[in-house]
């Protein structure tokens, strides 16, 4: 999924004029109270308070296929993660994020302010061009969740013959000791083109083996707090044993050998690593 945050008091008209040049499908998530009183499918984020009343979520669904709900989750992170595998993009208005593309509407928007990519500006929803705004989307990091990959693994056609599905999630170590300095981020990045070629040659090999049918590899690059997710390998097989050894021997191989960088961030100081220490 491709999502962008757009902030800014004309957030929702460039909104609304860019949705329809997305191909595929769409999540809109609105700050504010009541995201969809005006017959919008947007999603609430701001926490509710939850009183006697339940439920806590409530979601209409057409005969269509379309929905309006509202609800309380954990802020946009779990809305990012819980919409990814269902729809291609996602557009978050007045919601920053530090790895979502953005774009700053406004007289007095400063990218410096930002936490995100700030990939367009302009005073106002007509100063942006969206031809180059989507250009800059779909080129962007996508977010890619473990469930995505489980997701894509299931759709195979030798599902029916799979007992397995083993995965592997590394993430950000706050400390390796309770004495050590705490890491605040890591900054990854990669040659794009030889990263992804070198993980699916990897996921390949993987898959010639016996009674392994699908492979699915994806590391996030960008700036990543600590707590969170960096890597992931998905593996389907027939049991369960070549599927932890697929899993096992994978993200030996990513580490090893796909093109990847890191600079760590601790409270006391930050340094370039060659190799992902997951």
């Amino acid at each position: 999924m491709q999502p962008i945050s757009i902030l800014g008091p004309d957030a929702s008209d460039l909104a609304d004029a860019l949705i329809p040049r997305l191909d595929g499908r769409v999540a809109v998530v609105r700050a504010g109270d009541d995201p969809v009183a005006d017959g919008g499918t947007g999603v609430n984020t701001e926490p509710t308070v939850v009183t006697d009343d339940r439920p806590e979520t409530a979601v209409s669904l057409s005969s269509d296929g379309s929905w309006r709900g509202r609800g309380t989750v954990d802020g946009l992170d779990d809305l990012l993660d819980g919409l990814a595998p269902d729809h291609d993009y996602l557009v978050a208005v007045g919601h920053d994020r530090l790895r979502l593309p953005t774009v700053l509407l406004g007289p007095d928007a400063d990218p410096a302010d930002t936490p995100g990519d700030v990939v367009a500006t302009g005073t106002a929803a007509d100063d942006v061009d969206l031809d180059a705004l989507v250009d800059a989307l779909d080129a962007a990091e996508p977010w890619v969740t473990r469930e995505t990959l489980v997701d894509r693994v299931e759709a195979s056609p030798r599902a029916e013959r799979s007992g397995a599905i083993a995965t592997f999630t590394g993430r950000v170590r706050a400390r390796d000791g309770p004495d050590d300095d705490r890491t605040t981020h890591l900054a990854f990045e990669k040659y794009e083109g030889v990263a992804r070629e070198r993980m699916d040659a990897i996921s390949n090999e993987l898959t010639d083996r016996e009674g392994v049918f699908e492979v699915e590899m994806y590391h996030r690059t960008g700036v990543i707090e600590a707590g969170e997710d960096i890597v992931f390998v998905v593996v389907l097989a027939g049991h369960r044993v070549e599927a932890f050894r697929a899993v096992e021997d994978g993200i030996d191989r990513l580490k090893d050998e796909v093109p990847i960088f890191k600079k760590e961030t601790t409270e006391s100081e930050e340094f370039w690593l060659h190799r992902p220490n997951e």
